[in-house]
């Protein structure tokens, strides 16, 4: 019994010997793991935050009559070029058979009222002249006469205003023709010859005849989350970018950041606005979409490295690299580092220019390692 435990025991120990040979025989076969390098690179580094929203121009006014009426005639179109004071429309008055009946019977009254005063007055007068009555009785008649002729010239300007809208007493007060209020480009004409429009006044906006605006100024309409309105302030550069013309970027500055922000889909939106700057060489149409680019920071010419390149330390949370020293031999550094973008990031301290870095992912027996490989 106790010959067969020894010789059990001698062969578990032949076994276990021969497992160790053959696994120090497999691991020394094996091939040594293998990494490939990189070499800082120098990048211009910018930290932006983006905005959407349109292109409008900075001063926009909407053209609106100051009677009611029909258009009789239009001057204008969209794209049309025109100064202050041009003509824009012509409108018809149709007036109201009530109003227009009733101000013909004042007319009426006011003629019998002044003929009954002319008589009245030429008989003081005469007595006056005879000196029978005071001049007190004379000055109150010629007074009444007077009055009733100023009765007259009103009633007939009412009756004149309600058929045509207009008098030569109120000279531009108004008027059915409706001129420009500023110099620019017409963007839309809402109403055709035809439309009754109604008058701008303190109970009515009015009908908008035409919009105008000065499209050789504009401005970057937009909003930013309520997440990044804190990154930003008046002054930044912007960099916008428009859906319609393809390829093509315009520099603009941040100069409106509204003080309070509106709830829009649960979320907190700012408004904001910013100038372009440097675009006459292109026709921009306003209300087309885009986005603007506002740059937070910018590092210009800098060593940077491949964010995948950094390694951090457990403890201590600080970055490092590892840069080769001898052929697949490694040094750790630790590194200072300045701004990133997401991809690259500044290196301000801790590696030169032409340090190999180590690429944390090793290379397959069947790949040829690459030495030297420019991120």
């Amino acid at each position: 019994m106790k010959k067969g435990v020894t010789i059990f025991i001698l062969l578990l120990i032949v076994a276990l010997f021969g497992g160790s040979l053959y696994y120090l025989y497999q691991k020394n076969n094996e091939s040594p793991e293998v990494f490939t390098t990189e070499e800082p690179t120098e990048e211009t580094i910018i930290r932006k935050t983006v905005a959407t929203g349109t292109i409008i121009p900075r001063e926009e006014v909407e053209v609106k009559p100051n009677i009611s009426g029909i258009i009789d005639k239009m001057f204008v179109k969209p794209g049309d070029s025109i100064k202050a004071g041009d003509m824009v429309a012509e409108l018809k008055v149709v007036p109201n058979i009530t109003n227009l009946n009733s101000a013909k019977n004042q007319v009426r009254q006011a003629k019998i009222n002044l003929d009954n005063e002319r008589r009245v007055f030429e008989r003081q007068k005469e007595l006056f002249d005879k000196k029978v009555i005071s001049a007190n009785d004379y000055d109150l008649a010629k007074n009444q006469f007077d009055n009733a002729k100023q009765n007259l010239v009103a009633a007939e300007e009412n009756y004149e205003i309600i058929q045509t809208g207009t008098t030569d007493d109120v000279g531009n007060a108004a008027t059915t023709q409706i001129k420009a209020t500023i110099s620019g480009m017409v963007l839309s004409v809402p109403v055709k010859i035809g439309t009754q429009v109604i008058e701008a006044n303190n109970f009515n906006e009015g009908t908008t005849l035409a919009t105008i605006a000065k499209v050789d100024d504009l401005i970057f309409d937009g909003k930013i989350d309520e997440s990044e309105v804190g990154k930003i302030s008046e002054g930044l550069p912007l960099e916008i970018t428009i859906g319609a013309l393809q390829g093509q970027k315009f520099e603009a500055i941040l100069d409106y950041i509204s003080p309070q922000g509106v709830e829009e889909n649960s979320a907190v939106q700012f408004e904001i606005e910013g100038t372009l700057i440097n675009h006459e060489s292109v026709f921009i149409r306003a209300g087309l979409s885009a986005n603007a680019s506002i740059i937070l920071e910018k590092a210009e010419n800098v060593l940077a490295i491949k964010e995948g390149l950094l390694q951090f330390d457990k403890e201590t949370k600080k970055p490092y690299v590892e840069v080769e020293v001898e052929d697949q031999k490694f040094e750790r550094r630790e590194v200072e580092l300045g701004l990133s973008n997401g991809v690259h990031v500044e290196i301000k301290k801790g590696i030169a220019k032409d340090d190999k870095i180590k690429v944390w992912n090793k290379v397959e027996q069947n790949e040829k390692p690459k030495r030297g490989r420019r991120g």
